[in-house]
C-alpha cells in the first residue's frame, strides 16, 4: 500500500491518494496498529465499501435497531477510525432501487444517518440502468442503477430526495461560527421543519428549508436563537414547539435510545415515547418500536431521526 502510495504521489503530486482495505475494501483495521508512513502529508484518503449484503445474517436475522448499531461499530472498527485523523470515502454503497429487499431497506437508513453524521464524501454504485452484456445476457438492466434501463429517466426519484442531504458539504472548511443542527430522516431524506402556517406545528420538509436548530446539553431540541423547544404531547399525537417545555419543572428532554441511536425519545414519557412521522410528514410522538429485544420482523425505520452537525 505505501509504496503504490508513493508511486501515485510521483506520478502526479497534485492529486488525492486513496487507499483500500481488504475484504473487498470493508476492513482497514489493520491500520490502527500498523500506521501508513508516507513522505507526503494533507492529501491521504482511506476508502470504504458497504453494502446490506456485506452483513447479510446480521440484517436479517436481527431487529433493525439492533443490525444497525452492530453495523455501525464494524463500520467503525473497519476503518470508520481513520475519520479522526483522515477524510473517508465511502466510495460503493447502494441499494435495489425496486424497493422489494428488506435488508436493503433497512440498511440504507443506517448508512445514511452515519454518513450525514460523519460528513463522508461518498460514491453511489452505480449510474448505469442496464449494461450492453453481461453474464451473456444482452440489455441486463442493472436495479442498483440511478437511471433505468434505457437510461433515459431516473428510476427512484424517492431515493435521490434521500441522498439529497449528503451531496453538499456539511461541516467546514473554514469559519466555524455557525454551528447548527439539523434533525435528518433517512427514511425521506427530509428534516425537521418549524410550520410556515403554524408557529407550533413541526412537519418534515427540505433540509435546505430547515431552520437551524440546537440539541443542548440538557437534551433539549429548540430553534436556534428561539426560545422555542420540542414537546411530545402525547401517545400518537402531534408533537409541537413552546416556551414554557424550554425551561423549569416543564423541560422538554429527548434521549438518543436502543442500538442504532436513532430513535429519540422523550424522557418524560420514560423513553416510552419517540420521534416519529405520520402519512402528511407532521411529526408526532409514538411507542418506541423494536427496544425491547424484538425479532428481525419489528420495523423501527420511520422513527429513524439523526441530529446532524452543521457548521459552514
Amino acid at each position: 500500500m505505501q509504496q503504490g502510495a508513493e508511486a501515485v504521489h510521483e506520478a502526479n503530486p497534485n492529486v488525492l491518494v486513496i487507499l483500500s482495505g481488504l475484504s473487498y475494501d470493508t476492513d482497514l483495521s489493520f491500520v490502527r496498529s500498523r500506521h501508513v508512513n508516507l513522505t507526503f502529508t494533507r492529501k491521504l484518503v482511506f476508502e470504504l465499501h458497504r453494502y446490506s449484503f456485506t452483513n447479510t445474517n446480521t440484517w436479517s436475522s436481527k431487529n433493525p435497531n439492533e443490525a444497525c448499531g452492530e453495523i455501525l461499530k464494524s463500520i467503525e472498527n473497519g476503518g470508520g477510525f481513520n475519520l479522526r485523523d483522515f477524510p473517508v470515502f465511502l466510495s460503493e454503497f447502494g441499494i435495489d432501487l425496486r424497493g422489494k429487499n428488506v435488508n436493503d431497506n433497512r440498511y440504507i437508513g443506517c448508512i445514511l444517518g452515519w454518513a450525514a453524521e460523519n460528513d463522508v464524501d461518498w460514491s453511489i454504485w452505480t449510474l448505469q440502468g442496464s449494461y450492453y452484456l453481461r453474464e451473456g445476457v444482452v440489455g441486463m438492466s442493472e436495479f442498483y442503477g440511478i437511471l433505468d434501463s434505457d437510461w433515459v429517466r431516473v428510476r427512484s426519484q424517492s431515493f435521490l430526495q434521500r441522498l439529497s442531504l449528503i451531496q453538499s458539504p456539511l461541516q467546514g472548511p473554514g469559519s466555524q461560527s455557525k454551528v447548527y443542527n439539523l434533525v435528518f430522516h433517512p427514511l425521506t431524506g427530509l428534516c425537521m421543519l418549524q410550520s410556515i402556517l403554524d408557529p407550533t406545528k413541526v412537519t418534515l420538509g427540505l433540509c435546505n428549508e430547515s431552520q437551524p436548530w440546537s440539541y443542548t446539553p440538557q437534551n433539549t431540541l429548540t430553534l436556534k436563537d428561539k426560545s422555542l423547544c420540542l414537546e411530545s404531547t402525547g401517545p400518537n399525537a402531534p408533537v409541537k414547539l413552546s416556551e414554557t417545555s424550554c425551561s423549569g419543572p416543564n423541560l422538554s428532554e429527548w434521549e438518543t435510545i436502543s442500538a442504532s441511536n436513532m430513535l429519540l425519545a422523550a424522557k418524560s414519557t420514560n423513553n416510552s415515547l419517540c420521534l416519529d412521522v405520520d402519512e402528511t410528514n407532521n411529526l408526532m410522538a409514538s411507542n418506541c418500536k423494536c427496544v425491547k429485544g424484538e425479532d428481525s420482523s419489528c420495523d423501527p425505520i420511520s422513527q429513524w431521526f439523526k441530529i446532524v452537525k452543521v457548521s459552514k
